[in-house]
C-alpha cells in the first residue's frame, strides 16, 4: 500500500543522485537525462557551485518573513529585471506567479476579463487553472474564474473583435510547452502586444518553462522584440529549489500595497541564494553559446532521421518537440529510450520533449541522437 495519493503515474524507480548530465537509480543505473526535472535543473546535477551558495547560507539562516528587508531579494530582482523597468514579487511555484499576475492585472486596471489561448498551461490552483485553456486540466473542479475567454493561439482576427478597453490582461506563452511545444510567430506577437497597448491591457509573458536560459536568452521574449507588462517565472529559476517570480513594470508596483498579497515562503534565502548564483551563470557567454550550438546539434541531428514514426520537430533552444504518429508510439518511444538510458518527457498527446541541461555536451547530444534515431528508425 502507497501512503500518497495516486495523482502521478510514477515509474517503478527512484532517481537517487546525480551530477551533470547523468542521473542514477537505486540500482546503480546510469540515464542521460533529457528532461531536467521537468525544466527546473538548467544547470544540471549537483552544481559545485549552486551547491557551495546553499551551504552557505544554511550556514547562516534558513527563514524569515517578509517582515524584514532582504538584500539578497533585492539582489535577483535586479537580475531579474536585466536592466528593465521591473520589480519583483516571490513565491514558491510557476502557479502560484501566474496567480500574482492575474491579481495584480485585476487590481491595476479595475478590470476583469482575462484573454488566454486554447491549449495554453498556466498552473493548476484557481486562478492559472482558469487561464489554462485545456478542459481536461479543469475537468471536476466545478466554476472556474468567471471572464475569462480563449482564443486560437498565433490567430489574430478574433482578437482583435474581443481585445477592448474590458480586458485586464492577455497571458499567453511563448511555447506553449506541455501541449507539444506550439512556437508563437514574431507577427503575431507583436500585434498582440501593440493591441494591448492600444487597449490599455496587461500582457502577461508566462516564462515558467522557457525562461532562465532555456531557450538561448534569459527569457525567450528578449528574442520577439517586445517588452511585457508582467513576466512570470519559476521552474529552473533556483536549480531545483522551490522559487517563483512575478516581475512587473515598477508603474504598477503600488498595486500591490502591503497587505494586499503575500507569501511566508516566498523569496526565502535558501532558494534565493542559489537563483542568484543561477542568474550569473544563465547569462554568461559559455551557456548561450552551449545552448545555441548545442540547440541546432539536436536539430541537424533530427533532421536527419528518416522514421515514419516521425510528424514534425519544433521548439527554440533546448525546448524541443518531436512530433510522433501517435501517443501510443510516444509511449512505446519513452519506454525504449528509457532502456537505452536516455529519460525524456510527453507532451500534448503524441510530442516526444528533451528538455536536456542548458550544460549538456557535444558527446552527450551525439549519445542522445543516436538512441533516438535507433528506436524511431528500428
Amino acid at each position: 500500500m502507497s501512503w500518497l495519493f495516486p495523482n502521478y503515474s510514477r515509474k517503478d524507480f527512484e532517481i537517487i543522485k546525480g551530477n551533470g548530465c547523468k542521473v542514477y537509480d537505486q540500482n546503480n543505473q546510469e540515464y542521460l537525462d533529457l528532461t531536467s526535472g521537468i525544466g527546473v535543473t538548467n544547470l544540471g546535477h549537483n552544481h559545485p557551485e549552486l551547491k557551495k551558495a546553499l551551504l552557505q547560507q544554511i550556514n547562516n539562516i534558513w527563514h524569515m518573513p517578509n517582515l524584514y528587508h532582504s538584500e539578497i531579494q533585492e539582489q535577483v530582482a535586479c537580475k531579474l529585471a536585466n536592466q528593465k523597468d521591473y520589480v519583483a514579487f516571490f513565491c514558491n511555484s510557476g502557479t502560484e506567479a501566474n496567480e500574482a499576475a492575474i491579481k495584480l492585472a485585476k487590481k491595476a486596471t479595475g478590470r476583469n476579463k482575462i484573454i488566454s489561448f486554447w491549449q495554453s498551461f498556466h498552473g493548476r490552483t484557481f486562478g492559472s487553472m482558469s487561464v489554462t485553456g485545456q478542459a481536461n486540466i479543469q475537468a471536476g473542479f466545478g466554476l472556474m474564474l468567471q471572464d475569462v475567454a480563449y482564443f486560437p493561439f498565433n490567430e489574430i482576427d478574433e482578437l482583435k473583435e474581443a481585445l477592448d478597453e474590458k480586458v485586464a490582461a492577455v497571458i499567453v506563452e511563448l511555447i506553449q510547452g506541455e501541449s507539444g511545444i506550439h512556437v508563437a510567430y514574431q507577427g503575431w506577437i507583436k500585434e498582440l502586444a501593440h493591441l494591448c497597448q492600444q487597449n490599455g491591457t496587461l500582457l502577461i509573458v508566462d516564462e515558467v518553462q522557457t525562461g532562465i536560459g532555456r531557450c538561448g536568452s534569459l527569457f525567450v521574449y528578449e528574442q520577439y522584440g517586445i517588452t511585457p507588462d508582467i513576466i512570470t517565472s519559476a521552474k529552473a529559476l533556483a536549480n531545483g529549489l522551490p522559487v517563483g517570480a512575478m516581475l512587473a513594470n515598477k508603474k504598477y508596483a503600488n498595486a500591490f500595497s502591503p497587505g494586499s498579497h503575500g507569501s511566508t515562503f516566498g523569496g526565502n534565502k535558501l532558494a534565493l541564494s542559489v537563483a542568484n548564483q543561477v542568474l550569473d551563470y544563465v547569462q554568461s557567454a559559455e551557456i548561450v553559446e552551449n545552448v545555441k550550438m548545442r540547440s541546432q546539434q539536436f536539430f541537424d541531428g533530427l533532421a536527419h532521421i528518416q522514421s515514419n514514426k516521425l510528424i514534425d520537430i519544433r521548439g527554440k533552444g533546448l525546448m524541443i518537440g518531436i512530433e510522433l504518429t501517435d501517443e501510443y508510439v510516444l509511449q512505446h518511444v519513452m519506454l525504449q529510450l528509457e532502456k537505452e538510458g536516455v529519460l525524456t518527457l510527453k507532451a500534448g498527446k503524441n510530442v516526444l520533449r528533451l528538455l536536456p541541461p542548458l550544460t549538456i555536451s557535444q558527446e552527450e547530444v551525439d549519445f542522445a541522437l543516436d538512441k533516438i534515431a535507433k528506436v524511431l528508425v528500428g
